[in-house]
């Protein structure tokens, strides 16, 4: 199964016909726009990072978002949303990719979530999900794996898993790693539908990172590989 944009909802065609630059500004403004709003959290609660990575490779650009806000500090919601934009510098349809999946999560013990949202595409349009969440952090680790199910006609089953490295290298700079994958099956076709391995490797001072980085991606059930290598930068954003 190889997603086709020619079928995608009128919304996400007209993304499509504009510049590469411009539907980075819309995509860039539509995820900020979100997590402006206010939350319910108090100014004392410690507020969690927005981590924004960008990453010049061989053959596309890529930009990752991932936002995390608790509703307040007692609650046992949060929200999630771990966005990413890429394009190729030819500006070709067919290398463009959106994807903004949004959860809203609730913790049932120590680190474990179920989790229910919706995901936009811009080859496939927005549909629901549920699925089940676990997180874990400190000050040199971050694990997040989520398995969920699509509520859509091909019922995808995802596995998604972010997972950071950070030990000190020194009192101020911190050795920065960071593995992300994707796996998505339609279990009505019984075929691969999309993956990918991301790969990043490099140095973290503060609030500020960057280094070498890799994306592996495979699209439909021929596995259509795109690799891109290249060099990323990354700010998180208090």
């Amino acid at each position: 199964m190889y997603f086709n944009a020619k079928k995608c909802p009128k919304v996400m065609q007209g993304l499509n016909n504009k510049p590469v630059l411009q539907q980075l500004f819309l995509f860039v403004a539509l995820i900020l726009s979100g997590i402006s709003q206010p939350v319910l959290a108090q100014e004392s609660h410690p507020k969690t990072p927005t981590p924004v990575e960008f990453m010049a490779g061989n053959n596309r650009m890529f930009f990752q978002m991932v936002v995390i806000k608790e509703f307040s500090p007692e609650s046992k919601f949060d929200f999630l949303s771990v966005s990413s934009f890429s394009a190729g510098y030819d500006n070709k349809e067919e290398d463009l990719d959106i994807a903004i999946p949004l959860y809203i999560n609730y913790t049932i013990y120590k680190g474990f979530s179920i989790a229910g949202g919706a995901t936009v595409n811009n080859h496939v349009g927005i549909f629901p999900r549920l699925g089940a969440k676990h997180s874990f952090t400190n000050k040199e680790w971050v694990a997040v794996t989520i398995a969920s199910f699509y509520l859509n006609s091909q019922k995808n089953v995802e596995l998604f898993g972010i997972y950071e490295y950070k030990p000190p290298i020194t009192p101020k700079i911190n050795l920065f790693t960071r593995l992300q994958f994707l796996y998505i099956h339609s279990t009505r076709d019984k075929l691969h539908a999309r993956s990918f391995l991301q790969l990043r490797t490099g140095l973290k001072i503060n609030a500020l990172n960057f280094g070498i980085g890799a994306n592996l991606d495979q699209y439909g059930d021929e596995k259509m590989f795109k690799p891109n290598y290249g060099v990323f930068v990354g700010w998180a954003f208090q």
